[in-house]
């Protein structure tokens, strides 16, 4: 049933007149639906769905991807996360909005996402694993991945927000 309705995701886009230089789900079906595998689990993670939007908003931020900014803004206000939340993401360190939890997740988030510039120290790697185990360690990683590769793809085929 779930490869059903990935296709059928990656289907209705690719008949889709998107707004970009290439249908992507129409050119590459197969690898759009293992994206969206990829997608369908991190949407099943134990980790909270509020701050799966942060670290989404934080990543897109970081890789100035309007696009998903955009969308993952207008997810996270469907979730309550407030203005305030999202507005202070920008210097989420220097306030006390956020959770020690949900700062070390964002701490995460900019490090994997600059990857080559900061690793993952083993001090980080530690702080992050006071708060979360293993496997949801592991899912963190692939939460922040999925949404680097999503920008990524996103700035590479001219995709562009709607207002």
């Amino acid at each position: 049933m779930g490869k059903l309705i990935n296709k059928g995701v990656v289907k209705a886009a690719s008949l889709m007149n998107m707004k970009n230089r290439i249908n992507y789900f129409k050119v590459a079906p197969e690898a759009l639906e293992k994206i969206m595998e990829l997608e369908k689990y991190v949407k099943k993670t134990s980790i909270d769905r509020k701050l799966r939007e942060l670290i989404k908003i934080r990543v897109s931020q970081i890789n100035s991807c309007s696009y998903c900014l955009n969308m993952h803004t207008k997810e996270a206000k469907k979730l309550n996360i407030t203005d305030e939340q999202i507005d202070q993401l920008i210097n989420w360190k220097e306030t006390t909005i956020f959770t020690e939890k949900e700062k070390v997740a964002l701490e995460l988030a900019e490090n994997i996402t600059w990857i080559s510039e900061k690793g993952v120290p083993d001090d980080l790697y530690h702080r992050v694993r006071n708060h979360y185990d293993e496997k949801s360690y592991v899912d963190l990683v692939l939460i922040i991945n999925q949404i680097n590769m999503w920008n990524r793809l996103a700035i590479s085929m001219g995709n562009k927000a709607d207002h």
